[in-house]
């Protein structure tokens, strides 16, 4: 892993920390509405797991994001920056995971009203899980 400077590491955490809540609870809402709804299908099974995985991904990834600003910060206690390596990595995967899990979740719920509903969702679904990949291969 490329060791990155600790501001820019801070100022990372702190933007991947706020948007990991904002899409936690996005994905928490997103699986309440569907749990809301009495349908009992395999897709709506499958939909549910993946808001679910979403959600606690998000939740994981505000966590470690906090636990890196705070091990990175100047005046941590001296045994704090050992941890700030976990955390980075705790973060970045669980915020990945959780994304697609998102967009998995976005593009199989389409199905459950139509087939041709599906197919819309998971096409965008599946563009915008392309997309990520190809960004996040770029960058690490």
């Amino acid at each position: 892993m490329q060791q990155l400077a600790p501001a820019y590491l801070t100022t990372l955490a702190t933007q991947i920390g706020s948007l990991s809540a904002f899409l936690g609870g996005f994905a928490a809402t997103y699986l309440a509405t569907f749990l809301v709804f009495d349908q009992r299908s395999r897709l709506a099974a499958l939909t549910i797991g993946g808001a679910a995985a979403s959600a606690v991904g998000f939740i994981v990834s505000v966590v470690a994001s906090t636990m890196l600003i705070a091990a990175l910060h100047p005046n941590a206690p001296a045994g704090a920056a050992r941890s700030a390596q976990g955390a980075q990595i705790t973060m970045s995967l669980s915020f990945v995971v959780a994304l697609l899990a998102l967009l998995f979740s976005l593009g199989a719920g389409g199905w459950t009203r139509s087939r041709e509903t599906g197919w819309t969702t998971s096409i965008i679904a599946g563009v915008g899980a392309i997309t990520v990949l190809s960004l996040v291969l770029k960058i690490g």
